[in-house]
């Protein structure tokens, strides 16, 4: 007789605060378009393509909230781009906080998927 454990979401749910922490992190740099002396459409339009990223990470979040494995194989697929990318443009400090962290993002969720489907297996 194998008995149920209870699923721990702890990990999922620290997966889903730290995307919400980077989203909110990433949106502080599309504030740099109001100080580029646009006019008002000009920013808008400045401010939408600034902020691309911060949607991408939030329909990222949406899907993952239900399908762990989503956000775990497209967060670390973007940290690998992101990585790629960024080698020649930017710091390596720069690349290992938010390429880490959107590592750490997709292992976080691999391993809540990975729990959760054990328990329902046992």
């Amino acid at each position: 007789m194998t008995t149920i454990k209870p699923h721990t979401p702890a990990i999922v749910w620290i997966a889903r605060v730290l995307t919400i922490v980077f989203a909110a992190f990433i949106t502080m740099f599309a504030a740099d378009v109001f100080s580029e002396g646009y006019g008002f459409w000009q920013t808008v339009l400045a401010l939408i393509m600034h902020l691309i990223p911060t949607f991408l990470v939030i329909v990222l979040l949406v899907l993952s909230w239900h399908w762990e494995w989503i956000g775990g194989i497209a967060f670390c697929a973007l940290a690998v781009v992101y990585a790629i990318v960024a080698i020649n443009r930017l710091h390596w400090i720069a690349i290992a906080i938010i390429g880490g962290t959107m590592l750490l993002m997709g292992v976080l969720y691999l391993v809540g998927w990975f729990q959760k489907k054990q328990t329902l297996v046992h």
